[in-house]
């Protein structure tokens, strides 16, 4: 039980994390290339990394773990720009939801399959989680039909990541994550290449590589909570990301929270003790 809070405290770290980057990087984003963002926010990401691996001494893991790590940052490159994609040609009130509830699900599938079911009520607090992982990242409105393949595909991918980073991380943490990063920032540096996008400004930079070292927070907490506790688990409560980005943004820019947002954050906050069986 010891091990199962602290994978969920990890977990909603990643989650504040994750969702504190996607508010920086959105924010960078208005001003600034979508793609030079992302590849600045790699570069600093992977900066830190490094640094971390080379500080601690941490030993270089075996080239099978540096596979998938190098696995999930292939598929979370190919998962962004299908994201962003999605949210361009479709309804943004279906693109987003299914996207994020696919990230999440499919580690518990995964799970299910290689560890097991977990208890039944860990299993009733998953399903609230998912079901207020929906409500939390879907704004008001009617739901859209274009751009539902890509935002099934952006969702595969992201939980691929997951996945991936899991199998990557059973001996080490910070050279994985560099290997994950280091292959996203080259895919990045080719789509920006390929769209012909500019690097963020001098005075955007500060926002976009903060965006960069809290993502990389987010996946360092992911690892640590996966670590802890079952795949499930941390993916689930880690993919709560975007109800910290509803919270800044409802708290810095005043955007108002929704009713069907709303209902989510609070089913979170009923979904959380029950996955860890309190």
């Amino acid at each position: 039980m010891h091990s199962t809070y602290s994978s969920a405290a990890f977990g909603l770290a990643s989650a504040a994390s994750f969702g504190t980057a996607d508010f920086s990087g959105g924010m960078a984003s208005k001003r600034a290339s979508v793609f030079g963002v992302l590849t600045m926010a790699r570069a600093s990401g992977l900066a830190v990394a490094l640094t971390l691996a080379a500080v601690t001494h941490e030993r270089i893991p075996s080239a099978g773990a540096l596979l998938w790590a190098c696995a999930a940052g292939f598929a979370g490159a190919l998962a962004l720009p299908a994201l962003y994609r999605a949210l361009a040609v479709g309804k943004m009130s279906m693109a987003a939801p299914v996207t994020s509830v696919l990230c999440a699900a499919v580690p518990v599938l995964v799970a299910a399959i290689s560890e097991g079911l977990p208890h039944p009520i860990q299993i009733c607090g998953l399903f609230l989680a998912l079901v207020a992982l929906w409500f939390i990242s879907r704004p008001e409105g009617m739901l859209g039909r274009e751009g539902l393949g890509l935002a099934l595909f952006a969702g595969v991918g992201f939980g691929t990541f997951l996945v991936c980073m899991r199998h990557a991380t059973a001996s080490a943490v910070y050279w994985p994550l560099a290997a994950a990063l280091g292959t996203s920032l080259v895919m990045a540096i080719v789509i920006m290449a390929f769209q012909g996008a500019s690097l963020p400004k001098l005075q955007f930079m500060p926002v976009v590589l903060l965006a960069g070292v809290l993502d990389t927070g987010g996946n360092f907490f992911f690892i640590l909570a996966s670590q802890r506790g079952r795949l499930d688990i941390a993916a689930v409560l880690s993919s709560l990301y975007p109800a910290f980005t509803v919270l800044l943004a409802h708290l810095i820019l005043k955007e108002r929270i929704s009713r069907l947002q709303a209902i989510g954050m609070f089913a979170a906050l009923i979904a959380v003790p029950l996955i860890t069986g309190a």
